[in-house]
């Protein structure tokens, strides 16, 4: 087995094990607001800037984190709510993603902070991949629209329509997208219009959809787990990122 399904197989295992591993809780502010990101990695390694689920920063993006750490990245994962805030409801869940989606400037704000202490923590920016998850992934997207200058741009199981007014037309790097196809939250139809906008730009694109894989596809310990589809997305990330960054 290779280094890469050895980390994987390894971490996939640690679901019951939460805390902050080998990386460190980082607290900054933006507008006032307190915010607590999560940085893991070593300075002056390429800089990956991870975008939580719609929950918040939790143990799911520091098991991802301390993963591609171990693969020798600098991770950062941004905190998009604020320090403390990890909703478990779902309506509070919809309120703190649905405010962000309501003012895509805050977003943009918010996820350039992230990508700035990043780079406080010695991370090299100017080798650096944005990646999320669900609303997370989203989130990714509204990044490459802004016209960040990062490398690439990595959605997993995450919302893929365009807002109104928005284009893709200042997209600097390439666009990742890892779907399932049995999503029922965001159709194939998104996935083929993304795809058309795209290309129309000519923004370079990558995106695959995995059989019977759900939303949330690459969520550990939960019934839309899916572990084939995880693997391979996985492992075609990984080898993005060689490809681009190393």
């Amino acid at each position: 087995m290779n280094r890469l399904l050895v980390v994987w197989a390894v971490l996939v295992a640690l679901t019951a094990t939460p805390a902050f591993g080998a990386g460190k809780a980082v607290s900054y502010s933006v507008d006032g607001v307190d915010y607590e990101g999560y940085f893991s990695g070593a300075p002056d390694r390429p800089l990956l800037l991870l975008v939580h689920d719609w929950d918040g920063l939790t143990d799911y993006e520091i098991k991802r984190a301390e993963m591609l750490a171990e693969l020798g990245y600098a991770v950062f994962a941004v905190d998009l709510f604020g320090a403390g805030v990890r909703p478990t409801e779902t309506a509070d869940k919809q309120k703190l993603t649905g405010a962000l989606y309501g003012d895509r400037q805050k977003m943009r704000a918010l996820l350039a902070a992230g990508f700035q202490q990043g780079e406080a923590q010695g991370g090299d920016g100017s080798r650096a991949v944005a990646f999320g998850y669900c609303f997370g992934g989203a989130a990714v997207l509204e990044m490459a629209r802004s016209g960040a200058d990062v490398k690439g741009f990595v959605s997993y199981h995450g919302g893929l329509t365009t807002p109104e007014g928005q284009d893709y037309s200042q997209t600097k790097g390439t666009v990742v997208v890892f779907h399932g196809t049995a999503d029922s939250a965001v159709s194939m139809q998104d996935f083929a219009d993304l795809a058309v906008q795209l290309e129309q730009v000519g923004v370079p694109h990558e995106m695959i959809t995995y059989s019977g894989a759900p939303h949330a596809f690459t969520v550990f310990g939960t019934e839309r787990y899916r572990e084939e589809a995880d693997r391979q997305s996985w492992g075609r990330f990984v080898r993005f990122l060689q490809e681009t960054l190393n």
